[in-house]
C-alpha cells in the first residue's frame, strides 16, 4: 500500500498539468487585457526595457541603479493597476490562480510535501485499493435501521438493538459535523456484523468528500506495514508510515483479528499515543470486549484509548446473516 514510483510520477504529472492550465489562463487574460487596453501592453513593454537598463548600470557600478529601478517600476505598476481597472477588469486579474495556493501547484513548500500532496496520496491509494466503490454502497445515504430490533435488548444496557445504533449513528454524524473544529475519536465495539465498518465507512465517505484526509487500515494489515517498516527496512512501508501518523483520520478496523505479540502491542500504543499527541483523530472499531482488550494490549493502552474515545457499543444480530436471509425468502 505504500507510494510507488509510478504513483509518485501520477500525482507529479497532475502538478504539471494544474500549472500548465494555471499558465494558459493567465496567457489568456494577458491577452485579453492587451487586446482592450494597448496602453497596458505598451507600459508591461516598458518595464522589461527598464530591467534591462538599469541592469547594465548595475554591472557598470552604478550603485544607485537598484534603488532608481524600483522607483520607477512601483511608478509603472500603479499606472498599470489603474488602466486594468478603468478598462472594467478585476485589480487581481493578472494574478495566476492556484488550486493550493500554499505550494502554488508544486506539491512541496521549501523540501517539504504540501498538504495537498500528502491527501492527494492518500485519494490515489484509496482509487487504487477499490475501497471508494465500498464508499458508494457504505455510506449515510445508505444506512438502513431495519436490520436492528426494538425488541432485541441488550442485558448489560437494558436498551434495544434499535436504540443503541440510533444513538451510535447520531454520535457518528456529530462526529463529521465538528471534525476539524473539534478533536474527537470513536471506539465502536461489540457483537459480530452489527455495523461497525459500516459506519466508520460512512464517516469515512464524509471526510473524504469534504477533501479531508483518510486512510483505511484492517489491523493485520496495519501492523503487516508496521512490521517490513521496522523489521525489512521496507521502503514502501516506511513511507506509508508517514501517512498512518499524518492523516486526518485513520481507521483501524477489526482490532483483534491481527496475532498479537509484544512488537504489535507496543506499535499500536506508539501509533494510538501519537495521534492523540498531534490531535489527529482515530476511529478503531473491533470485536473484542473491553475485558479483551486490556489483556491484549495492556493497561496503558486501554487507559488511552477509554480517556480519549468516545466508547460506543453496538449490539443486534448479524446484519450479513440477516440479508442472506431475507434474499432466500425474496427467492
Amino acid at each position: 500500500m505504500g507510494l510507488k514510483h509510478s504513483q509518485y510520477d501520477a500525482i507529479m504529472r497532475d502538478y504539471e498539468q494544474k500549472q500548465l492550465k494555471s499558465r494558459n489562463e493567465l496567457n489568456e487574460h494577458f491577452a485579453q487585457v492587451y487586446a482592450k487596453s494597448p496602453q497596458f501592453k505598451s507600459l508591461d513593454e516598458s518595464i522589461s526595457r527598464l530591467a534591462v537598463q538599469h541592469g547594465k548600470k548595475l554591472l557598470n557600478g552604478d550603485s544607485n541603479a537598484v534603488s532608481a529601478l524600483k522607483e520607477e517600476l512601483a511608478d509603472l505598476r500603479e499606472r498599470k493597476e489603474m488602466l486594468l481597472t478603468a478598462a472594467g477588469f478585476p485589480a487581481d486579474y493578472l494574478e495566476s490562480v492556484y488550486t493550493c495556493p500554499d505550494c502554488k501547484d508544486t506539491g512541496y513548500i521549501g523540501n517539504q510535501k504540501c498538504h495537498c500532496f500528502k491527501k492527494a496520496i492518500i485519494e490515489l491509494l484509496y482509487t487504487q485499493s477499490n475501497l471508494k466503490e465500498v464508499l458508494k454502497k457504505e455510506n449515510f445515504d445508505t444506512f438502513s435501521f431495519d436490520y436492528y430490533s426494538q425488541n432485541h435488548i441488550d442485558p448489560k444496557s437494558k436498551r434495544s438493538s434499535l436504540d443503541i445504533i440510533k444513538s451510535a449513528y447520531s454520535t457518528c454524524q456529530e462526529f463529521v459535523k465538528s471534525f476539524g473544529a473539534e478533536f474527537h475519536n470513536l471506539f465502536l465495539y461489540g457483537d459480530t456484523g452489527v455495523g461497525k465498518t459500516f459506519l466508520s465507512n460512512c464517516i469515512a465517505k464524509e471526510l473524504i468528500d469534504r477533501t479531508y484526509s483518510v486512510i483505511y487500515f484492517s489491523a493485520p494489515e496495519l501492523f503487516n506495514t508496521f512490521a517490513k517498516s521496522t523489521f525489512e527496512k521496507n521502503v514502501d512501508a516506511a513511507a506509508m508510515n508517514e501517512y498512518i501518523y499524518d492523516c486526518d483520520l485513520l481507521i483501524i478496523d477489526d482490532l483483534g483479528t491481527e496475532l498479537t505479540n509484544s512488537f504489535v502491542t507496543s506499535q499500536f500504543f506508539a501509533c494510538i499515543n501519537e495521534r492523540l499527541l498531534s490531535k489527529r483523530s482515530t476511529i478503531i472499531s473491533t470485536n473484542l470486549s473491553l475485558e479483551s482488550l486490556v489483556d491484549l494490549y495492556t493497561e496503558r493502552t486501554f487507559s488511552r484509548i477509554t480517556s480519549n474515545y468516545t466508547m460506543l457499543r453496538i449490539t443486534g444480530d448479524d446484519i450479513r446473516i440477516k440479508k442472506k436471509l431475507m434474499n432466500r425468502e425474496v427467492h
